[in-house]
Protein backbone atom coordinates (compact mmCIF):
# COMPACT_ATOMS: atom_id res chain seq x y z
CA UNK A 1 0.00 0.00 0.00
CA UNK A 2 1.32 3.45 -1.13
CA UNK A 3 2.22 5.81 2.11
CA UNK A 4 0.05 8.85 2.63
CA UNK A 5 1.50 11.66 4.03
CA UNK A 6 0.18 14.97 5.03
CA UNK A 7 1.54 18.30 7.10
CA UNK A 8 -1.91 20.19 6.70
CA UNK A 9 -1.60 21.81 10.03
CA UNK A 10 1.06 22.81 12.80
CA UNK A 11 1.46 24.04 16.67
CA UNK A 12 3.71 26.35 18.30
CA UNK A 13 4.96 26.01 21.47
CA UNK A 14 6.79 29.04 23.43
CA UNK A 15 9.33 26.99 25.62
CA UNK A 16 12.48 27.63 25.29
CA UNK A 17 11.17 29.93 22.62
CA UNK A 18 7.92 30.12 20.35
CA UNK A 19 8.54 27.97 17.37
CA UNK A 20 6.99 25.66 15.30
CA UNK A 21 6.04 21.93 15.48
CA UNK A 22 4.68 20.91 12.16
CA UNK A 23 2.32 17.94 12.55
CA UNK A 24 2.68 15.10 10.28
CA UNK A 25 -0.41 12.60 8.89
CA UNK A 26 1.21 9.10 8.17
CA UNK A 27 -1.23 6.12 7.00
CA UNK A 28 1.39 3.58 6.75
CA UNK A 29 0.74 0.00 5.77
CA UNK A 30 -3.55 0.68 7.45
CA UNK A 31 -2.24 2.13 10.93
CA UNK A 32 -2.35 5.87 11.44
CA UNK A 33 -0.10 7.68 13.45
CA UNK A 34 0.50 11.61 14.41
CA UNK A 35 3.90 12.96 14.95
CA UNK A 36 5.17 16.66 15.75
CA UNK A 37 8.53 17.84 14.16
CA UNK A 38 10.86 21.08 14.04
CA UNK A 39 12.03 21.89 10.57
CA UNK A 40 15.65 21.81 11.94
CA UNK A 41 14.21 17.82 12.94
CA UNK A 42 13.66 17.55 9.41
CA UNK A 43 17.24 18.74 8.14
CA UNK A 44 18.87 16.73 10.72
CA UNK A 45 17.34 13.34 9.22
CA UNK A 46 18.55 14.37 5.64
CA UNK A 47 21.91 15.08 6.73
CA UNK A 48 21.84 11.76 8.64
CA UNK A 49 20.99 9.65 5.11
CA UNK A 50 23.36 11.73 3.21
CA UNK A 51 20.40 12.04 0.37
CA UNK A 52 19.35 13.35 -2.88
CA UNK A 53 16.21 14.76 -2.23
CA UNK A 54 15.04 17.99 -1.60
CA UNK A 55 14.17 20.08 1.72
CA UNK A 56 12.18 23.29 1.64
CA UNK A 57 15.36 26.25 2.06
CA UNK A 58 16.92 27.49 5.13
CA UNK A 59 15.88 30.64 5.97
CA UNK A 60 17.96 32.05 8.82
CA UNK A 61 17.85 35.29 9.49
CA UNK A 62 16.30 36.18 5.90
CA UNK A 63 13.38 37.19 7.11
CA UNK A 64 15.33 39.53 9.26
CA UNK A 65 12.25 38.69 12.21
CA UNK A 66 10.62 41.66 11.10
CA UNK A 67 7.02 41.44 12.99
CA UNK A 68 4.92 40.74 10.14
CA UNK A 69 2.17 37.83 10.04
CA UNK A 70 2.65 37.56 6.04
CA UNK A 71 6.14 36.80 6.54
CA UNK A 72 5.31 33.60 9.31
CA UNK A 73 2.20 32.36 7.03
CA UNK A 74 4.15 32.17 3.73
CA UNK A 75 7.21 30.62 5.51
CA UNK A 76 5.39 28.32 7.14
CA UNK A 77 3.03 27.36 3.94
CA UNK A 78 6.32 26.86 2.14
CA UNK A 79 7.59 24.62 4.31
CA UNK A 80 4.41 22.34 5.05
CA UNK A 81 4.15 21.89 1.33
CA UNK A 82 8.40 20.82 1.12
CA UNK A 83 8.40 18.55 4.52
CA UNK A 84 5.46 16.45 3.34
CA UNK A 85 6.61 16.24 -0.22
CA UNK A 86 10.23 15.68 0.75
CA UNK A 87 8.89 12.24 2.87
CA UNK A 88 6.85 10.86 0.60
CA UNK A 89 10.21 10.83 -1.73
CA UNK A 90 11.58 9.11 1.09
CA UNK A 91 9.35 6.72 1.30
CA UNK A 92 8.65 6.27 -2.37
CA UNK A 93 12.73 5.54 -2.90
CA UNK A 94 14.10 1.87 -2.70
CA UNK A 95 16.83 3.38 -1.03
CA UNK A 96 15.33 5.04 2.17
CA UNK A 97 11.65 3.77 2.27
CA UNK A 98 13.07 0.66 4.78
CA UNK A 99 15.70 2.65 6.54
CA UNK A 100 15.53 2.61 10.52
CA UNK A 101 16.34 6.36 10.51
CA UNK A 102 13.00 7.24 8.70
CA UNK A 103 10.88 4.70 10.13
CA UNK A 104 11.93 5.83 13.81
CA UNK A 105 11.56 9.86 12.56
CA UNK A 106 8.08 8.88 12.06
CA UNK A 107 7.15 6.66 15.08
CA UNK A 108 5.43 8.99 17.78
CA UNK A 109 7.49 8.73 20.98
CA UNK A 110 5.68 11.45 22.98
CA UNK A 111 6.68 14.25 20.63
CA UNK A 112 10.01 14.76 22.06
CA UNK A 113 12.08 17.21 20.33
CA UNK A 114 16.01 18.71 20.74
CA UNK A 115 16.03 20.73 23.91
CA UNK A 116 18.60 23.29 22.05
CA UNK A 117 16.76 26.35 20.05
CA UNK A 118 17.19 26.53 16.41
CA UNK A 119 16.41 29.97 14.64
CA UNK A 120 15.62 27.31 11.98
CA UNK A 121 12.10 26.51 13.81
CA UNK A 122 11.57 29.79 15.60
CA UNK A 123 8.04 31.72 14.69
CA UNK A 124 9.79 35.18 12.86
CA UNK A 125 7.60 37.90 14.07
CA UNK A 126 8.45 36.75 17.82
CA UNK A 127 11.74 37.57 17.78
CA UNK A 128 13.33 40.67 16.94
CA UNK A 129 16.57 40.39 14.77
CA UNK A 130 18.26 42.04 17.82
CA UNK A 131 17.30 39.44 20.08
CA UNK A 132 18.10 36.89 17.63
CA UNK A 133 21.59 37.73 17.30
CA UNK A 134 21.92 37.98 21.27
CA UNK A 135 20.43 34.21 21.58
CA UNK A 136 23.41 33.07 18.84
CA UNK A 137 25.73 34.67 20.58
CA UNK A 138 25.43 33.72 24.49
CA UNK A 139 25.40 30.07 22.60
CA UNK A 140 21.67 29.62 23.28
CA UNK A 141 20.79 28.50 20.26
CA UNK A 142 21.71 26.40 16.79
CA UNK A 143 22.15 28.48 14.49
CA UNK A 144 25.05 28.15 11.53
CA UNK A 145 23.74 28.31 8.51
CA UNK A 146 25.61 25.50 6.46
CA UNK A 147 27.79 27.02 3.39
CA UNK A 148 27.33 25.93 0.37
CA UNK A 149 30.45 25.30 -2.19
CA UNK A 150 28.87 25.05 -5.40
CA UNK A 151 30.37 24.68 -8.98
CA UNK A 152 28.85 25.48 -12.56
CA UNK A 153 29.43 22.40 -14.49
CA UNK A 154 29.65 23.28 -18.42
CA UNK A 155 28.92 20.55 -20.81
CA UNK A 156 32.27 20.71 -22.61
CA UNK A 157 33.86 19.47 -18.88
CA UNK A 158 32.87 15.97 -19.55
CA UNK A 159 36.07 14.80 -21.52
CA UNK A 160 38.17 16.73 -18.41
CA UNK A 161 35.81 15.36 -15.70
CA UNK A 162 33.50 12.47 -16.36
CA UNK A 163 30.80 12.59 -14.23
CA UNK A 164 31.47 8.91 -12.99
CA UNK A 165 34.84 10.26 -11.87
CA UNK A 166 33.99 13.02 -9.97
CA UNK A 167 33.72 13.67 -6.33
CA UNK A 168 30.72 14.81 -5.42
CA UNK A 169 31.74 15.14 -1.80
CA UNK A 170 33.31 18.51 -2.69
CA UNK A 171 29.85 19.95 -4.47
CA UNK A 172 26.75 21.00 -2.57
CA UNK A 173 25.29 22.23 -5.95
CA UNK A 174 26.64 21.47 -9.57
CA UNK A 175 24.93 23.86 -12.23
CA UNK A 176 24.70 22.05 -15.35
CA UNK A 177 25.81 25.05 -18.50
CA UNK A 178 23.57 25.24 -20.71
CA UNK A 179 20.42 24.92 -22.29
CA UNK A 180 19.62 27.46 -24.29
CA UNK A 181 16.20 29.34 -24.86
CA UNK A 182 14.91 29.08 -28.73
CA UNK A 183 12.95 31.49 -30.78
CA UNK A 184 9.73 29.02 -29.79
CA UNK A 185 10.44 29.28 -26.47
CA UNK A 186 11.55 26.39 -25.45
CA UNK A 187 15.01 25.03 -25.04
CA UNK A 188 17.79 24.37 -27.32
CA UNK A 189 20.62 21.94 -25.91
CA UNK A 190 24.23 21.03 -27.50
CA UNK A 191 25.23 18.17 -28.84
CA UNK A 192 25.28 14.90 -26.84
CA UNK A 193 24.75 17.70 -23.52
CA UNK A 194 21.47 16.32 -22.60
CA UNK A 195 23.84 12.53 -22.33
CA UNK A 196 26.06 14.54 -20.08
CA UNK A 197 23.02 15.66 -17.81
CA UNK A 198 21.60 12.48 -17.65
CA UNK A 199 25.36 11.01 -16.37
CA UNK A 200 25.94 13.75 -14.17
CA UNK A 201 22.54 12.98 -12.34
CA UNK A 202 22.74 9.14 -12.42
CA UNK A 203 26.17 9.72 -11.13
CA UNK A 204 25.34 12.74 -8.48
CA UNK A 205 22.80 10.01 -6.92
CA UNK A 206 24.40 6.98 -7.10
CA UNK A 207 27.52 8.90 -4.87
CA UNK A 208 25.03 9.55 -1.48
CA UNK A 209 26.81 13.27 -1.55
CA UNK A 210 23.72 14.68 -1.22
CA UNK A 211 25.13 16.94 -4.16
CA UNK A 212 21.82 18.44 -6.13
CA UNK A 213 21.91 19.13 -9.91
CA UNK A 214 20.44 22.08 -11.26
CA UNK A 215 20.12 23.20 -15.02
CA UNK A 216 21.88 26.40 -16.07
CA UNK A 217 19.92 27.96 -18.75
CA UNK A 218 21.10 30.97 -21.28
CA UNK A 219 24.92 32.09 -20.51
CA UNK A 220 27.00 34.84 -22.41
CA UNK A 221 26.03 33.72 -25.77
CA UNK A 222 22.93 31.91 -24.59
CA UNK A 223 20.55 34.78 -23.95
CA UNK A 224 19.42 36.20 -26.87
CA UNK A 225 15.52 34.77 -26.71
CA UNK A 226 14.76 34.99 -23.00
CA UNK A 227 13.35 38.93 -23.73
CA UNK A 228 10.64 37.05 -25.86
CA UNK A 229 10.63 34.40 -24.11
CA UNK A 230 9.34 36.58 -21.14
CA UNK A 231 7.77 39.29 -23.68
CA UNK A 232 3.81 37.43 -23.09
CA UNK A 233 1.67 35.39 -21.02
CA UNK A 234 1.48 32.46 -23.32
CA UNK A 235 5.40 33.11 -24.29
CA UNK A 236 5.94 32.70 -20.20
CA UNK A 237 3.71 29.39 -20.25
CA UNK A 238 5.57 27.58 -22.67
CA UNK A 239 8.73 28.54 -21.22
CA UNK A 240 7.74 27.55 -18.06
CA UNK A 241 6.01 24.58 -19.47
CA UNK A 242 9.97 23.81 -20.78
CA UNK A 243 11.99 24.26 -17.62
CA UNK A 244 9.56 21.73 -15.68
CA UNK A 245 9.74 19.15 -18.22
CA UNK A 246 13.35 19.57 -17.94
CA UNK A 247 13.12 19.04 -14.26
CA UNK A 248 11.03 16.10 -14.56
CA UNK A 249 13.22 14.69 -17.50
CA UNK A 250 15.79 14.52 -15.91
CA UNK A 251 15.13 14.33 -11.87
CA UNK A 252 16.69 17.75 -11.49
CA UNK A 253 16.78 19.66 -8.28
CA UNK A 254 16.04 23.20 -9.97
CA UNK A 255 16.66 25.79 -12.30
CA UNK A 256 19.42 28.32 -12.89
CA UNK A 257 18.25 31.46 -15.09
CA UNK A 258 21.84 32.90 -16.52
CA UNK A 259 20.23 35.91 -18.31
CA UNK A 260 22.91 37.97 -19.68
CA UNK A 261 21.56 40.58 -19.01
CA UNK A 262 17.42 41.97 -18.85
CA UNK A 263 17.15 45.27 -20.29
CA UNK A 264 20.96 45.19 -21.55
CA UNK A 265 22.42 44.16 -24.64
CA UNK A 266 24.50 41.99 -23.03
CA UNK A 267 26.19 39.73 -26.46
CA UNK A 268 24.26 41.96 -28.70
CA UNK A 269 20.77 40.35 -27.35
CA UNK A 270 17.33 41.96 -28.32
CA UNK A 271 16.21 43.67 -25.26
CA UNK A 272 13.06 45.33 -23.47
CA UNK A 273 12.48 48.42 -21.22
CA UNK A 274 9.99 46.00 -20.05
CA UNK A 275 12.66 42.50 -19.60
CA UNK A 276 13.00 43.24 -15.51
CA UNK A 277 9.11 42.97 -14.76
CA UNK A 278 8.66 40.34 -17.22
CA UNK A 279 11.50 38.18 -15.66
CA UNK A 280 9.71 38.82 -12.41
CA UNK A 281 6.39 37.21 -14.05
CA UNK A 282 8.50 34.27 -14.84
CA UNK A 283 10.23 33.36 -11.88
CA UNK A 284 6.60 33.80 -9.91
CA UNK A 285 5.12 30.97 -12.99
CA UNK A 286 8.42 28.90 -12.31
CA UNK A 287 8.01 28.94 -8.75
CA UNK A 288 4.11 27.54 -8.70
CA UNK A 289 5.46 25.05 -11.20
CA UNK A 290 8.47 23.72 -9.36
CA UNK A 291 6.81 24.28 -6.15
CA UNK A 292 9.03 25.18 -3.11
CA UNK A 293 11.63 22.52 -2.79
CA UNK A 294 13.05 23.24 -5.76
CA UNK A 295 16.45 25.42 -5.91
CA UNK A 296 15.16 28.67 -8.34
CA UNK A 297 18.48 30.60 -8.73
CA UNK A 298 20.03 33.41 -11.21
CA UNK A 299 23.44 34.16 -12.24
CA UNK A 300 23.39 37.92 -11.61
CA UNK A 301 26.15 41.03 -12.34
CA UNK A 302 27.39 43.14 -9.35
CA UNK A 303 24.18 45.10 -9.48
CA UNK A 304 20.77 44.40 -9.76
CA UNK A 305 18.64 43.78 -12.83
CA UNK A 306 17.69 46.61 -14.74
CA UNK A 307 14.08 48.44 -13.94
CA UNK A 308 12.34 50.38 -17.15
CA UNK A 309 14.37 53.32 -16.56
CA UNK A 310 17.60 52.09 -17.71
CA UNK A 311 18.72 51.94 -14.03
CA UNK A 312 19.33 49.28 -11.43
CA UNK A 313 16.35 48.01 -9.45
CA UNK A 314 16.17 49.58 -5.91
CA UNK A 315 14.04 47.14 -4.49
CA UNK A 316 13.98 43.82 -5.57
CA UNK A 317 12.77 42.30 -2.77
CA UNK A 318 9.61 40.61 -5.12
CA UNK A 319 12.18 38.70 -6.94
CA UNK A 320 14.15 37.49 -3.48
CA UNK A 321 10.65 35.93 -2.51
CA UNK A 322 10.70 33.18 -5.41
CA UNK A 323 14.05 32.91 -5.74
CA UNK A 324 16.40 30.10 -3.20
CA UNK A 325 19.84 31.77 -4.74
CA UNK A 326 21.16 34.90 -6.52
CA UNK A 327 24.84 33.45 -8.14
CA UNK A 328 26.98 36.71 -7.85
CA UNK A 329 29.39 36.45 -10.85
CA UNK A 330 32.07 38.86 -9.32
CA UNK A 331 34.66 38.35 -12.30
CA UNK A 332 35.69 39.88 -15.84
CA UNK A 333 36.15 43.07 -13.59
CA UNK A 334 38.89 44.04 -15.93
CA UNK A 335 40.14 41.82 -18.92
CA UNK A 336 42.99 41.93 -20.84
CA UNK A 337 43.95 45.33 -21.17
CA UNK A 338 47.88 47.10 -21.81
CA UNK A 339 47.39 48.28 -18.14
CA UNK A 340 46.17 45.05 -16.98
CA UNK A 341 43.88 44.97 -13.71
CA UNK A 342 42.24 42.42 -11.48
CA UNK A 343 39.87 39.93 -12.36
CA UNK A 344 37.56 39.45 -9.78
CA UNK A 345 38.89 42.60 -6.76
CA UNK A 346 37.19 41.30 -3.36
CA UNK A 347 37.28 45.33 -2.63
CA UNK A 348 37.92 48.31 -3.45
CA UNK A 349 40.69 48.57 -0.49
CA UNK A 350 43.00 51.42 -2.25
CA UNK A 351 39.87 54.36 -2.60
CA UNK A 352 41.48 53.88 -5.83
CA UNK A 353 38.70 52.64 -7.83
CA UNK A 354 36.70 54.08 -11.02
CA UNK A 355 34.16 51.62 -10.73
CA UNK A 356 33.84 50.71 -7.07
CA UNK A 357 30.39 49.15 -7.77
CA UNK A 358 32.12 45.96 -9.45
CA UNK A 359 34.02 43.64 -6.07
CA UNK A 360 32.87 41.38 -4.18
CA UNK A 361 31.93 43.80 -1.27
CA UNK A 362 30.41 46.31 -3.62
CA UNK A 363 28.14 43.36 -4.51
CA UNK A 364 27.06 42.20 -1.64
CA UNK A 365 25.72 45.67 -0.39
CA UNK A 366 24.09 46.26 -3.37
CA UNK A 367 22.22 43.20 -3.35
CA UNK A 368 21.16 43.34 -0.02
CA UNK A 369 20.14 46.94 -0.40
CA UNK A 370 18.08 45.90 -2.86
CA UNK A 371 16.11 43.75 -0.37
CA UNK A 372 17.99 40.46 -0.66
CA UNK A 373 18.97 38.99 2.47
CA UNK A 374 22.91 37.63 2.69
CA UNK A 375 21.63 34.20 3.09
CA UNK A 376 20.14 34.11 -0.34
CA UNK A 377 23.25 35.31 -2.09
CA UNK A 378 26.26 32.78 -3.47
CA UNK A 379 29.73 34.82 -4.19
CA UNK A 380 30.66 33.59 -7.55
CA UNK A 381 34.66 33.05 -7.73
CA UNK A 382 36.68 32.29 -10.80
CA UNK A 383 38.74 29.62 -11.64
CA UNK A 384 40.74 31.18 -14.73
CA UNK A 385 42.18 34.89 -15.30
CA UNK A 386 43.59 36.77 -18.00
CA UNK A 387 46.92 37.03 -19.88
CA UNK A 388 47.64 40.12 -20.98
CA UNK A 389 50.06 41.91 -23.72
CA UNK A 390 51.94 44.02 -21.31
CA UNK A 391 55.17 44.79 -19.26
CA UNK A 392 53.65 46.02 -16.84
CA UNK A 393 55.01 44.70 -13.29
CA UNK A 394 52.49 46.32 -11.17
CA UNK A 395 48.17 46.60 -11.49
CA UNK A 396 49.18 50.87 -11.13
CA UNK A 397 45.55 52.66 -10.43
CA UNK A 398 43.65 49.38 -9.68
CA UNK A 399 40.21 49.09 -10.72
CA UNK A 400 40.76 51.92 -13.21
CA UNK A 401 38.48 50.38 -16.27
CA UNK A 402 40.10 49.32 -19.71
CA UNK A 403 39.22 50.82 -22.75
CA UNK A 404 39.65 46.78 -24.20
CA UNK A 405 37.07 45.76 -21.53
CA UNK A 406 33.74 44.76 -22.52
CA UNK A 407 31.41 47.01 -20.67
CA UNK A 408 28.16 45.12 -20.29
CA UNK A 409 26.23 47.73 -19.23
CA UNK A 410 27.27 51.91 -19.93
CA UNK A 411 24.61 54.43 -18.30
CA UNK A 412 26.83 58.21 -18.90
CA UNK A 413 26.28 59.96 -14.77
CA UNK A 414 27.89 62.88 -13.72
CA UNK A 415 30.54 63.24 -11.14
CA UNK A 416 31.01 65.63 -8.39
CA UNK A 417 33.79 67.49 -10.55
CA UNK A 418 31.70 67.25 -13.75
CA UNK A 419 33.43 64.39 -15.73
CA UNK A 420 31.29 61.52 -17.16
CA UNK A 421 32.07 58.36 -14.87
CA UNK A 422 30.23 55.17 -15.87
CA UNK A 423 28.05 52.25 -14.24
CA UNK A 424 29.15 48.80 -14.87
CA UNK A 425 27.68 45.63 -14.85
CA UNK A 426 30.25 42.73 -15.19
CA UNK A 427 30.77 39.12 -15.25
CA UNK A 428 29.56 36.67 -17.72
CA UNK A 429 29.32 33.26 -18.14
CA UNK A 430 31.82 32.32 -21.55
CA UNK A 431 33.50 29.44 -22.93
CA UNK A 432 37.63 29.95 -22.75
CA UNK A 433 39.07 29.82 -25.96
CA UNK A 434 41.20 27.29 -25.03
CA UNK A 435 41.07 24.23 -23.70
CA UNK A 436 43.12 23.31 -19.84
CA UNK A 437 45.17 20.94 -21.88
CA UNK A 438 47.13 23.25 -23.56
CA UNK A 439 50.74 23.09 -22.33
CA UNK A 440 52.70 26.12 -24.16
CA UNK A 441 55.96 24.61 -21.62
CA UNK A 442 59.28 24.94 -23.37
CA UNK A 443 62.23 23.15 -21.66
CA UNK A 444 65.75 24.24 -22.40
CA UNK A 445 69.40 23.07 -20.75
CA UNK A 446 70.94 25.16 -18.10
CA UNK A 447 74.44 24.28 -16.85
CA UNK A 448 73.04 20.31 -17.08
CA UNK A 449 69.58 20.92 -15.72
CA UNK A 450 66.35 20.98 -16.98
CA UNK A 451 64.61 24.22 -16.41
CA UNK A 452 60.91 25.72 -17.62
CA UNK A 453 60.39 28.66 -19.87
CA UNK A 454 56.28 29.27 -19.48
CA UNK A 455 55.24 30.38 -22.82
CA UNK A 456 51.70 32.30 -22.80
CA UNK A 457 52.49 34.86 -25.93
CA UNK A 458 49.35 33.18 -27.67
CA UNK A 459 47.08 33.51 -24.78
CA UNK A 460 47.48 37.43 -25.23
CA UNK A 461 44.18 38.99 -24.95
CA UNK A 462 42.39 35.90 -24.07
CA UNK A 463 41.02 34.01 -20.93
CA UNK A 464 43.49 31.25 -19.70
CA UNK A 465 42.05 28.49 -17.31
CA UNK A 466 44.05 28.09 -13.89
CA UNK A 467 45.05 24.89 -14.66
CA UNK A 468 46.60 26.05 -18.04
CA UNK A 469 48.62 28.82 -16.09
CA UNK A 470 49.89 25.94 -14.15
CA UNK A 471 50.48 22.99 -17.08
CA UNK A 472 52.49 26.11 -18.70
CA UNK A 473 54.60 26.55 -16.13
CA UNK A 474 54.76 29.92 -14.92
CA UNK A 475 53.02 28.56 -12.02
CA UNK A 476 54.27 25.58 -9.84
CA UNK A 477 52.51 23.44 -6.84
CA UNK A 478 54.59 23.76 -3.79
CA UNK A 479 54.77 21.24 -1.31
CA UNK A 480 51.99 22.77 0.60
CA UNK A 481 49.62 22.96 -1.57
CA UNK A 482 49.73 27.00 -2.61
CA UNK A 483 51.46 27.77 -5.66
CA UNK A 484 54.51 29.73 -6.53
CA UNK A 485 56.47 31.41 -9.59
CA UNK A 486 58.31 29.87 -11.97
CA UNK A 487 58.79 29.29 -15.71
CA UNK A 488 60.65 32.89 -16.29
CA UNK A 489 57.75 34.51 -14.70
CA UNK A 490 57.55 36.91 -11.03
CA UNK A 491 54.53 36.52 -9.02
CA UNK A 492 52.84 39.68 -7.44
CA UNK A 493 50.40 40.75 -5.14
CA UNK A 494 47.66 43.52 -5.70
CA UNK A 495 46.74 44.96 -2.42
CA UNK A 496 43.74 47.36 -3.78
CA UNK A 497 42.08 44.04 -5.14
CA UNK A 498 43.70 41.39 -3.05
CA UNK A 499 44.43 38.86 -6.19
CA UNK A 500 47.66 37.89 -7.61
CA UNK A 501 49.02 38.37 -10.86
CA UNK A 502 52.37 37.04 -12.44
CA UNK A 503 54.61 39.29 -15.16
CA UNK A 504 57.75 38.57 -17.48
CA UNK A 505 58.45 42.01 -18.66
CA UNK A 506 60.96 40.27 -21.87
CA UNK A 507 58.15 38.57 -22.72
CA UNK A 508 55.68 41.28 -22.55
CA UNK A 509 53.10 39.05 -20.89
CA UNK A 510 51.19 39.89 -17.87
CA UNK A 511 48.39 37.15 -16.02
CA UNK A 512 45.98 38.56 -13.88
CA UNK A 513 44.20 35.13 -11.72
CA UNK A 514 42.98 33.86 -8.61
CA UNK A 515 45.43 31.24 -6.43
CA UNK A 516 44.66 29.62 -2.88
CA UNK A 517 45.11 32.98 -1.26
CA UNK A 518 42.77 35.13 -3.05
CA UNK A 519 39.82 32.72 -2.97
CA UNK A 520 40.55 31.66 0.82
CA UNK A 521 40.09 35.14 1.30
CA UNK A 522 36.80 35.49 -0.86
CA UNK A 523 35.07 32.52 0.68
CA UNK A 524 35.86 33.53 4.39
CA UNK A 525 34.50 37.19 3.37
CA UNK A 526 31.08 34.96 2.38
CA UNK A 527 31.20 33.21 5.56
CA UNK A 528 31.73 36.12 7.72
CA UNK A 529 29.19 38.43 5.95
CA UNK A 530 26.35 35.20 6.40
CA UNK A 531 26.30 34.59 2.45
CA UNK A 532 25.10 31.56 1.54
CA UNK A 533 28.08 30.22 0.42
CA UNK A 534 30.59 30.54 -3.35
CA UNK A 535 29.86 28.92 -6.13
CA UNK A 536 32.80 28.54 -9.12
CA UNK A 537 33.23 29.09 -13.28
CA UNK A 538 34.07 26.72 -13.99
CA UNK A 539 34.70 23.30 -12.41
CA UNK A 540 36.50 22.26 -15.33
CA UNK A 541 39.20 25.10 -14.80
CA UNK A 542 40.41 24.25 -11.93
CA UNK A 543 44.01 22.29 -11.04
CA UNK A 544 42.13 18.98 -10.24
CA UNK A 545 40.45 19.96 -7.30
CA UNK A 546 43.12 22.17 -5.25
CA UNK A 547 40.55 25.32 -5.67
CA UNK A 548 37.78 23.73 -4.87
CA UNK A 549 39.28 22.04 -1.60
CA UNK A 550 40.40 25.31 -0.31
CA UNK A 551 37.23 27.56 -0.94
CA UNK A 552 35.50 24.20 1.41
CA UNK A 553 38.17 24.75 4.07
CA UNK A 554 37.62 28.49 4.11
CA UNK A 555 34.15 28.51 4.11
CA UNK A 556 34.53 25.92 7.26
CA UNK A 557 33.36 23.04 5.67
Amino acid sequence: MTPLITINTHTTTSSPHPHILYTVQITLSGKHSTVDKRYSEFVALHETLKDSLSLPPKRLLSTTFIPSAWVDDALIKERKAGLAQYLIDLLQSPDYKDNPAVLDFLTPKGNKSPVKFNLEDAVPSTLSRKTALDLTARGDVEAEATMIAAAYYPDWSAGSFPPEKLDFSKFDILFFAFAIPNSSSGLTWDSGSQAILKRLVTSAHNSGKGTKIVLSVGGWGGSHYFSSATSSSANRTTFTNALKSAVNTFGLDGIDIDWEYPNSTGAGNPHSTADAANFLNLLKSLRTALGSSKIISAAVPHLPWLGSNGSPLKDASAYAAQLTYVNIMNYDVWGASASPGPNAPLGNLCGTSKQPQASAQAALSQWKAAGFHASKLLLGLPLYGYVSQSTKTGLTGSLLPSSNMVLLQQADVTTDNGEADMHFLNGAHVRTSKTSDTSEAQETQESGEATINATLTSWWGQQIPFSAIVKSGALVKKSDGTYGQGGGFTMAWDDCSDTPFLFNVAQKTVVTYDDTYSLADKAAFAKKNGMAGCFTWSLDQDDNLTLQNVIRKNLGK
